[in-house]
């Protein structure tokens, strides 16, 4: 089992005052507030204010409506979770690859499953993954109950069938009581629940608050000056907020960070170049627990990884442009790592208590045939045209986009979306459509058709 050191956030505590200091005007600087301050008393503040609520905690988890939560799915999930039964000869559990006293990961850079050969990538921590739009490195299941089948049916990780592990279950007495109580009205042991229930318990797995989010709730003293000022650094001069944005500290999207090798994941995925060796930003919530790091495993400690960012990254037309170098002072080092480590519970995490959301409002449509593309976003998300119309979808970002239909019976795939360019796609039915972008799933846009 691997063995957790903790960064000592405590170990620089003689930085210079006029570095932190200069760090904290930084962090108001980032949303406009230094300028704010010369026309008004407090207005820094209220930057600042602002910027930490960007990464406020949503108040409850998202479950869909299709699959909602109950206690009893909620059980039969974790007791199948824990259960080596699932796979085809009984020796692997989900928690042998995703431990939860390693931070649901295995602790090791290439795990092995029931065929005792190497994984193909390194395994992924699954803390809130209920706010997934895309799952798996490279975000091959839509959905955490398309994703649960994968390791189960997979050659080299668990290597059993769903229909022959519904059959094995199915013999067991307790999981026929199981299975009805947690699916009443479907209340035999079938692939489809086994899915349900293993999603339900995955969705469930929220990291906990840590220091950093008393601070973010208004808690001045649960951050040192220190982590305080890397806290700016993260958000600005490191550019890390360029992809872990967002309460979970990740923008859900695909980016090639420069590392070795031949995976071209994303990419081959959807077949387009410009997202070759691209794979999905991981959250950085507790990731103290959660190394070694990247989809490869090959970088063993946070060290390593700000190493990589300063100098280790492979120049290739593919390199996201959301990639900054980050090359920093030793002081600003320091307290870059020891912002992350806020990030992380000092004990071994517990999910925290569960409180599901509600259904989610979808959002309003506005009548229109143009939409832009801006800061990983369709603007507006919501839109309504007519049978007949075309919409325009510009792209005024800074990033390459590729504007995807896959559901229903009119497909469309936009190819490499350039920024500065448009691509326009027609509607002849009416009827409801979901695009989103290849690169940035996370994009959705609702297209309404009426006739």
């Amino acid at each position: 089992m691997a063995i957790v050191t903790p960064i000592d956030t405590k170990r620089s505590p003689s930085l210079p005052k006029a570095f932190l200091a200069g760090m904290l005007a930084a962090a108001l600087a980032l949303t406009g507030g230094s300028q704010a301050q010369e026309q008004a008393p407090g207005a820094g503040e209220a930057a600042l204010a602002a910027l930490k609520a960007l990464y406020r905690r949503p108040d409850g988890v998202p479950f869909p409506e299709a699959n909602p939560p109950t206690p009893a799915k909620l059980a039969l999930g974790k007791r199948l979770f824990a259960d080596p039964a699932l796979s085809v000869n009984g020796t692997v559990a989900c928690t042998s690859c995703h431990d939860p006293a390693l931070g649901f990961t295995d602790g090791v850079q290439i795990g092995r499953g029931v065929a005792k050969k190497p994984l193909v990538r390194h395994t992924p921590h699954l803390w809130n993954l209920a706010w997934g739009a895309a799952f798996f490195w490279d975000g091959r299941a839509r959905t955490l109950e398309e994703q649960v089948r994968g390791p189960i049916e997979d050659p080299l990780e668990m290597g059993e069938s769903l229909p022959r592990l519904a059959g094995k279950l199915g013999r067991d007495r307790s999981y026929r009581k199981a299975f009805a109580e947690a699916f009443p009205e479907h209340p035999q042991v079938g692939p489809d629940q086994i899915a349900a229930a293993l999603a339900t318990h995955v969705r469930s797995l929220v990291s906990p608050k840590t220091r950093f989010d008393a601070w973010a709730e208004g808690n001045e003293a649960a951050l040192t000056a220190e982590e305080k000022a890397g806290f700016a650094l993260f958000n600005g001069k490191a550019g890390c907020s360029n992809c872990h944005s967002g309460w979970a500290f990740t923008d859900r999207a695909f980016h090639d960070i420069g590392l070795p090798g031949n995976d071209l994941g994303r990419g081959k995925l959807i077949g387009l170049p410009a997202a070759d060796h691209a794979f999905q930003t991981p959250s950085l919530r507790e990731l103290a627990w959660t190394a070694p790091y990247m989809h490869d495993g090959s970088l063993a400690t946070l060290d390593a990884v700000l190493d990589h960012y300063d100098h280790g990254v492979i120049q290739r037309p593919s390199l996201s442009p959301d990639l900054k170098r980050v090359t920093l002072t030793e002081p600003e080092r320091t307290a870059l790592l020891a912002f992350l480590a806020t990030l992380s519970s000092e004990n071994p995490p517990v999910p925290a208590p569960l409180v599901a959301a509600g259904p989610a409002a979808p959002p309003a449509a506005r009548e229109g045939t143009v939409i832009s593309q801006k800061d990983k976003l369709f603007q507006p998300s919501a839109v309504r045209v007519h049978a007949g119309q075309s919409l325009t979808i510009v792209n005024d970002d800074v990033r390459t986009h590729n504007v995807r239909l896959d559901t229903g019976p009119q497909k469309f795939n936009s190819g490499a979306q350039e920024p500065g360019q448009s691509v326009t796609l027609p509607f002849a039915r009416p009827g409801r459509y979901e695009l989103y972008c290849g690169i940035h799933p996370a994009m959705r846009l609702d297209v309404s058709v009426e006739r």
